[in-house]
């Protein structure tokens, strides 16, 4: 590695610590409710409370996040505290026992049930809090929550089970149905989650997995279209005649990326290693914007126009997802391409996400990198997970990096 080249990730590795230790002390300052239990999210700019309404998505990723922060750098009071107000909230206001152990997606301050949701990704972001709090404290119940909640998940996934909410497909089912590549991408992260936490059940984790890996690539994937959909027919099936069968998220992809990349690193698997980079290669091209910079939020494969409003806008994750995928395959890889796409990501961030003044990242620019107005640091979808996990990740490849090069 060339001595600018290890000087620039040196500086990176640096930026990124003071990053991290910021945004997990500006969450626990701003966000943590001593009163009622679990984090509020939605924080303006400076880190006053907007909104008192609690993502249960949130409650399940801040959990998360301290638990791998305590995990990766060492136990502290304040992370502690964040990661067991989170789990004592989630477990005692946000699971609907009355319909099955479904979880709620949004409650009120106090734990009152306000909003409940077809999806199941609030189990999922439970599941993956509680498997890691276990890795933590060895807590036999913890491993058992995730447990439950991950095969209810499957269950729902495979049509194995009737939804006890009965809220039904989000579309007539008799007139449309299909796959989304939110359902098998999140399992599969959901999966080596579990599967470090549960070794003692790593053959249902690893079938899992593998199914996981088969759905994205048969279905989702089209390297003839040079992307990867989000909404496809129940084969596969390309459907270019509405504007959601042409939709691609590219910070989806790129995030399902890296979870195949890792995947295939534990596998051995020369080949999944390829196609996975492969997506992300198809991806980055198609949503990084060549006037402006960044990663647009939604493109049309075809080119036409998008539906949704939002989808010029650049939104914090994509990036943080962007900068995982890229160094993780310049590490397995070399090449110097993925690097290349690295340094642009971080530039990027560095300009436009990281606020110069206060904590924290924004979390919504324009299309041109400016902030919206009123600017804000987190909402209903943005807490302390995407950023936080990015940066601990970012670090331990870094550190692993940088530790062959000559001091």
């Amino acid at each position: 590695m060339e001595a600018n080249t290890v000087a620039r990730l040196k500086d990176i590795r640096a930026w990124v610590g003071e990053q991290l230790r910021s945004s997990l002390a500006f969450w626990a300052a701003h966000g943590l409710d001593r009163e009622h239990g679990g984090v509020y999210t939605c924080l303006d700019r400076q880190g006053q409370v907007y909104s008192t309404d609690k993502s249960v998505w949130m409650q399940g990723r801040c959990a998360w996040t301290y638990a791998r922060a305590c995990r990766q750098y060492g136990e502290e009071a304040q992370a502690l505290e964040m990661m067991e107000s989170c789990l004592n909230f989630l477990e005692a206001f946000c699971v609907n026992r009355d319909k099955g152990g479904r979880m709620y997606f949004t409650v009120t301050e106090d734990g009152r049930p306000l909003r409940q949701r077809r999806y199941n990704f609030s189990e999922g972001f439970y599941a993956m809090a509680n498997a890691e709090a276990y890795l933590l404290t060895g807590k036999p119940e913890q491993l058992e929550r995730a447990r439950v909640a991950y095969e209810m998940i499957w269950q729902l996934n495979q049509g194995l089970m009737e939804d006890p909410v009965g809220l039904g497909p989000k579309t007539i089912a008799q007139t449309r149905t299909g796959r989304a590549l939110a359902d098998p991408m999140i399992y599969l992260n959901l999966t080596s989650v579990l599967r470090r936490a549960d070794p003692q059940r790593a053959d249902v984790y690893d079938a899992r997995a593998r199914q996981c890996v088969h759905d994205i690539f048969t279905y989702h994937y089209k390297p003839d279209l040079g992307c990867t959909l989000e909404s496809v027919g129940p084969q596969g099936e390309f459907r270019p005649e509405h504007t959601a069968g042409r939709t691609v998220n590219p910070g989806h992809v790129i995030e399902c990326a890296w979870f195949l990349l890792e995947e295939a690193n534990r596998l051995g698997d020369k080949a999944m290693h390829e196609k996975a980079q492969a997506m992300f290669r198809d991806a980055i091209r198609l949503g990084w914007d060549r006037e402006y910079g960044g990663i647009l939020y939604f493109t049309d494969c075809l080119g036409k126009p998008q539906e949704a409003y939002e989808h010029d806008m650049k939104l914090w994750w994509p990036h943080n997802e962007a900068a995982i995928a890229s160094l993780m395959a310049y590490r397995d890889t070399g090449k110097s391409e993925y690097l290349t796409w690295f340094f642009r990501v971080m530039d990027y961030c560095r300009t436009c996400f990281a606020d110069p003044e206060y904590p924290e990242w924004y979390g919504y620019l324009r299309r041109d990198g400016l902030p919206t107005q009123p600017a804000v640091k987190g909402s209903t979808f943005k807490g302390p997970f995407h950023l936080p996990r990015m940066l601990m990740m970012v670090d331990e490849m870094l550190q692993s990096l940088l530790s062959d090069c000559p001091r």
